[in-house]
């Protein structure tokens, strides 16, 4: 088997065990091309990528183009003369760029393609109250996510399951699918198959402030696989009202109980020391909430300093 030089395409936590794999494995990463650093956090401080830091403490050659078509970025990289490029949740790269190694651009994605072409696939499996998924590795072309498939690992997605905890399993499964898709192809055994064509596929959009709000009108068990399929990023939201005044809040846990109630969806009650929310089908108890500027609090040290009023909602 050929030792190819690979070059690595990557920017958050996600992407950091594909690229530890190769490392460790008998293939050469010659570079790494990540985001531009960003400012976050309170103090709007700059930051690295997770994948830049990883790359950095391992001594890697790295870039960080604003533009993937600037003529300066790609005498770069083609200078650094890359047998693959190995693309784990990046931008969606032109074909002057996904075209220079001569075995071809890979992509890992975190579905079953072609179900969950998109942005966000891991998030949409939860929420849509899926059993199972996996990664999925194919090669790139001028489309998102339509390129044809390489090789597939399915894991079941257990009841409790946030985007967190898949997330950290995909990443494992998805750092031994990516060795053995780039043996495969080093070995000139890699055989693929187009993916096929359908419009009734689920897709992964891109997450938004609109499609991360709670819809309280919702069946109790959708918002539940809502509030795990968003945590811990971005956080499923929703706007409270209480004593006339309005606070735009994350919700990070719920429990759901099927129970009739003749109550309006969204109405809230304090029980025992439990937030309870009414919802289609019964009642939401909010183990976790974060009130704007503050950090995330059980219900029980909620209560310690907040009250609801007797007409609180969320909305």
């Amino acid at each position: 088997m050929k030792s190819l030089r690979i070059a690595y395409m990557g920017t958050p936590h996600f992407a950091i065990g594909p690229l530890e794999a190769l490392i460790e494995s008998d293939h050469q990463v010659v570079v790494v091309v990540t985001a531009p650093d960003k400012k976050s956090g309170r103090g709007k401080k700059i930051h690295p990528s997770p994948v830049k830091s990883f790359s950095g403490a391992n001594k890697l050659p790295i870039l960080q183009p604003t533009n993937l078509k600037d003529p300066e970025f790609i005498d770069k990289l083609r200078g650094f003369k890359p047998d693959l490029m190995v693309v784990v949740a990046f931008r969606m790269l032109p074909k002057v760029v996904w075209g220079i190694p001569p075995y071809g651009t890979i992509n890992l994605h975190g579905s079953l393609l072609p179900q969950y072409r998109g942005a966000a696939p891991i998030h949409w499996a939860i929420i849509n109250g899926e059993k199972e998924t996996g990664v999925t590795t194919f090669f790139i072309n001028q489309h998102i996510d339509t390129g044809a498939v390489i090789s597939q690992k399915k894991i079941e997605i257990e009841t409790q399951e946030t985007t967190g905890s898949l997330s950290d399993k995909l990443e494992s499964l998805g750092s031994d699918l990516v060795i053995n898709t780039v043996d495969l192809i080093a070995s000139g055994k890699a055989i693929s198959k187009p993916q096929p064509a359908s419009e009734n596929f689920k897709p992964a959009p891109k997450l938004s402030r609109e499609n991360t709000r709670l819809d309280w009108s919702m069946n109790g068990q959708k918002i539940e696989r809502m509030v795990r399929g968003l945590f811990p990023l971005p956080s499923a939201w929703t706007e409270l009202k209480s004593d006339g005044h309005s606070y735009r809040c994350k919700i990070h846990k719920v429990v759901f109980e099927s129970k009739k109630h003749q109550n309006h969806f969204g109405k809230i009650i304090v029980e025992n020391k439990q937030i309870i929310a009414f919802v289609e089908g019964g009642i939401l108890s909010i183990l976790s909430i974060q009130l704007p500027n503050k950090k995330a609090l059980s219900a029980k040290e909620l209560l310690n300093g907040f009250s609801f009023s007797e007409d609180a909602m969320f909305l």
